[in-house]
């Protein structure tokens, strides 16, 4: 959905689905166990729904059991980037698209 140049949050909300600009552009949360891919297996790419990168692959996924897809380990050095998250008053580690920024978890 990116041409690879910077986005405003108007130009993202335009051509995103709400609950996909939801999650990627405010940092939401879908309901667990609701999505698409938390029981997908086949081998594959995971990309950033919003530029299209590669992010994932299948080999790297697990269950954590959590509610949604879990992966122990980027596609690539530099795919994903990994911000410290204080709120709610507790220490977690949020993963983003390196390329775009989306918030993926």
């Amino acid at each position: 959905m990116s041409d690879g140049r910077p986005r405003t949050l108007e130009e993202w909300q335009a051509v995103l689905p709400p609950l996909v600009f939801e999650v990627t552009r405010r940092g939401g949360t879908e309901r667990p166990y609701t999505g698409v891919l938390i029981h997908e297996s086949r081998p594959g790419q995971y990309r950033c729904v919003c530029c299209r990168a590669l992010l994932f692959t299948g080999d790297g996924k697990f269950s954590s059991g959590c509610g949604w897809p879990a992966f122990h380990t980027a596609a690539t050095n530099g795919a994903i980037t990994r911000h410290e998250d204080r709120s709610f008053g507790m220490r977690r580690i949020e993963v983003r698209c390196a390329g775009c920024e989306a918030h993926l978890g």
